[in-house]
């Protein structure tokens, strides 16, 4: 078995995955605002996981991993938290660390051709870029916190397109509620904005467009303007995108 934690701002989810890679049990609980409460949450609900024999388990952080285990969450203050130590007594197995974001560009670029660019439009958006089924090393990818100009004034890109932007700006929630062609029409010129850098830096073969922006993906991708040599691609999971990611790097680290 292989088990997969993928903490979330809102929710962290926890899958158990079999040889295989198939979902045997799934745990979602609310992700705490103090690092120590969400610590006796994550230890009561992996307890529960304690009668399984465990290969490697694979944490999916929204932040900068240093050292395996010491990690700055980009959506908590929680600075050089151990998750490690906690999850560690528990399982005697390996326990990894990624940023959740090339976890989800792990799978959603899992055997497609060339290189891949992963972007999720949630809270924010982050990203991951890939090629040949492995993360690009050395990259510092934050595409949400770079700034483009949007109803005349400059702002940064998930100000103006991430799912939680939208939200805001046509007070809906979800955004993934949204209809209507001038409606998709602004979502696709919101999102468009960051992809001719981003391709001219990585110069990937697909960009999928992820998070909860991924699951209307064909109603916006149409009106999206097309970058020479690039294709959009809707995300295989847009909900699940993250976990399958950790099963699948589980899977690289055993044969390293």
């Amino acid at each position: 078995m292989y088990l997969s934690i993928d903490i979330g701002a809102t929710k962290t989810l926890i899958a158990l995955f079999s040889k295989r890679g198939r979902v045997v049990r799934r745990i979602k609980f609310p992700t705490a605002k103090g690092s120590k409460t969400f610590i006796n949450d994550l230890i009561d609900n992996l307890k529960i996981l304690q009668k399984y024999k465990i290969k490697s388990i694979v944490v999916a952080v929204p932040g900068v991993v240093q050292k395996n285990y010491s990690v700055h969450f980009g959506n908590r203050n929680w600075d050089d938290i151990d998750i490690f130590n906690p999850v560690k007594i528990l399982f005697d197995c390996p326990v990894y660390f990624e940023n959740d974001a090339n976890l989800a560009a792990v799978y959603e670029g899992y055997r497609l051709p060339g290189r891949t660019v992963f972007l999720t439009f949630s809270t924010g958006i982050g990203g991951g870029v890939v090629e040949k089924n492995r993360i690009l090393p050395g990259i510092n990818f934050e595409p949400g916190h770079k700034l483009h100009q949007y109803g005349g004034k400059s702002s940064e890109w998930e100000d103006i397109a991430a799912a939680s932007a939208l939200e805001k700006f046509y007070h809906t929630d979800p955004a993934t509620d949204l209809r209507g062609k001038k409606v998709m029409q602004d979502i696709a010129a919101r999102i468009y904005l960051g992809l001719p850098d981003i391709a001219q830096e990585f110069h990937p073969d697909n960009i999928v467009l992820g998070g909860p922006m991924g699951k209307i993906f064909r109603l916006y991708a149409k009106y999206l303007p097309e970058i020479p040599g690039v294709k959009y691609r809707r995300p295989k999971r847009p909900n699940e995108s993250v976990i399958y990611g950790c099963y699948i790097y589980a899977k690289q680290k055993e044969r390293e």
